[in-house]
């Protein structure tokens, strides 16, 4: 896999906040359509980058952003339910064409990675009940399914939770 996971550049910030969104469109995650207001806080990178750290991964021979992801410890305006010791990561994504080639799992093992450099003693995720290829993956990558810190964001759209500990 020739894919370089790195943080965001902030001449990214544009393309990624799209990118995100789009891929959260077009998989169905954004219940409003594209006028959700979740939409809007995909775009909304540069506030992220600022409060939380966003990756990217790009393709070692164009450099092109395929994928990206927020990683967030406790304590940051982005960590949902990440709780003392723990880190969580969020928003991620995959452009189409970027798929197959281990992207999301490469860009959830930096996660992880952080969050060992930070000391952190877990991580979280939050996850709409109907992606069953992303629940593999991270079954996968030793998450498992944390139902008692399942919650709804919004009326009518509860989120599974995924946890696991860290060595």
């Amino acid at each position: 896999m020739d894919i370089t996971i790195r943080p965001i550049r902030q001449a990214e910030f544009e393309t990624v906040g799209k990118l995100v969104a789009e891929v959260y469109l077009a998989e169905g995650l954004l219940h409003g359509g594209a006028h959700d207001p979740y939409a809007a806080e995909l775009r909304k990178v540069a506030h992220r980058a600022e409060h939380a750290e966003v990756l990217v991964a790009a393709d070692g021979v164009d450099g092109a952003v395929l994928g990206a992801v927020t990683f967030a410890a406790h304590g940051s305006p982005y960590a949902e339910l990440a709780g003392p010791g723990e880190g969580e990561f969020r928003m991620l994504a995959v452009r189409p064409e970027g798929r197959g080639r281990g992207i999301g799992e490469a860009l959830v093992r930096a996660c992880l990675t952080r969050a060992r450099a930070l000391g952190l003693r877990g991580m979280v995720l939050s996850s709409q009940q109907h992606l069953l290829p992303a629940h593999r993956l991270y079954r996968r990558l030793g998450f498992a399914r944390a139902a008692e810190r399942d919650w709804a964001p919004v009326p009518g759209l509860t989120l599974w939770a995924f946890a696991r500990e860290l060595t």
